[in-house]
C-alpha cells in the first residue's frame, strides 16, 4: 500500500481527473450551443479520456489494497468568450494537471514507491501528448482568427475524432 502522502496525492489526483472530465463536458456543451458540433464531439472524447484516467488511478489503488476516497468535484465554468478562450483554458488546465502528476511522481520517488512510479510514468507520457494536442489546436484556432469558414474546417476535422479505448 502506498505511503500516506502518496495515497492522499493519488486520491486527490482522481478528483482532479474527474474534474477535468467535468470541465471538458461543460466545454462540449458550449460548443454544441454555438453550432460547432465537431468541437463538441472532440470535447466529449476528452471527457471520456479524462474519466478513463481517473478510473485508471481508482483501479490502481484498489489493486494495491488501498482505500479510495472520492471528494467533491468543483462546478466547471459554463460561460466562455469564444472557441479560442475555451481551448486556451483547456490547455492551461492540462498544464496544471501535468504539474500535479509531476508532483505526485516526486512524492512516489521520495517514498521509494516503485509501483506508483511505474504507474505515473504512463501519466507523464500521456500529459506530453495532451499538452501537444491542445497546443496545436490552440494554434490552429488562432490561425483561423475571425474567419468563420476556417473555423468550420477545423470543426469538420474534429468531428472525425475516433473514440479511444481507456489506457
Amino acid at each position: 500500500m502506498p505511503e500516506k502522502a502518496v495515497l492522499a496525492g493519488i486520491n486527490e489526483q482522481i478528483g482532479k481527473e474527474f474534474a477535468a472530465a467535468y470541465l471538458y463536458l461543460a466545454m462540449a456543451a458550449y460548443f454544441e450551443r454555438n453550432n460547432l458540433p465537431g468541437f463538441a464531439h472532440w470535447m466529449r472524447m476528452q471527457h471520456q479520456e479524462e474519466t478513463g484516467h481517473a478510473l485508471r488511478l481508482f483501479d490502481y489503488l484498489l489493486d494495491r489494497g488501498a482505500p479510495v476516497e472520492l471528494d467533491e468535484i468543483p462546478k466547471p465554468p459554463a460561460k466562455f468568450k469564444s472557441p479560442l478562450d475555451v481551448l486556451e483554458r483547456a490547455f492551461s488546465h492540462e498544464e496544471k494537471v501535468t504539474a500535479s502528476i509531476n508532483h505526485l511522481y516526486e512524492l512516489a520517488v521520495k517514498s521509494k514507491d516503485y509501483p506508483t512510479q511505474i504507474q505515473l510514468q504512463w501519466f507523464i507520457a500521456e500529459q506530453v501528448e495532451e499538452e501537444k494536442m491542445f497546443s496545436e489546436l490552440v494554434a490552429r484556432v488562432r490561425m483561423a482568427g475571425d474567419s468563420g469558414s476556417a473555423l468550420f474546417f477545423v470543426d469538420r476535422e474534429l468531428a472525425g475524432r475516433a473514440t479511444q479505448e481507456p489506457g
